[in-house]
């Protein structure tokens, strides 16, 4: 078995370590977001919780990344119902403010896998999804 950094700097640019959907209606955010985790993963982006939810059924996806509050949408609600399709997909919110007793009571409804606090720190969300990502390789390793 290779161990992590001799596997990261064997590896060319076009093995990545899955795919993730950034939610966001904030869309220069995103593209931020999305520049940030390009060197580790494929990444999509949705603006809307709608467009999200047409994109989940054509592709799969190992994280999400969601936007708390959006017009045309909630991002933890939407996060909430894809835990029920998509189980081992990781979930993480990012919020700019949230009450410490919503924010648990989101983190279970939605078995979030973290939240992140507006601004997020680029170095803080790349960790956060490469954690999710091998959560959520556990997970399908194991077979639930």
């Amino acid at each position: 078995m290779m161990s992590e950094s001799a596997s990261a700097s064997s590896t060319n640019s076009t093995a990545k370590l899955g795919s993730v959907l950034l939610v966001d209606d904030e869309k220069s955010l995103i593209e931020l977001y999305a520049e940030a985790l390009a060197p580790y993963f494929e990444t999509t982006l949705a603006t809307s919780t709608r467009e999200a939810g047409y994109i989940l059924h054509k592709k799969s996806f190992k994280v999400v990344v969601c936007d708390h509050l959006m017009p045309g949408g909630n991002g933890l609600s939407f996060l909430v119902d894809t835990r029920e399709e998509y189980p081992d997909m990781q979930r993480v919110l990012v919020t700019g403010y949230m009450k410490p007793e919503m924010l648990l009571r989101s983190v279970n409804e939605a078995a979030l896998y973290r939240y992140l606090l507006k601004p997020v720190s680029l170095p803080e969300l790349v960790k956060t999804v490469t954690e999710a990502a091998k959560i959520h390789d556990q997970a399908k390793a194991a077979g639930s």
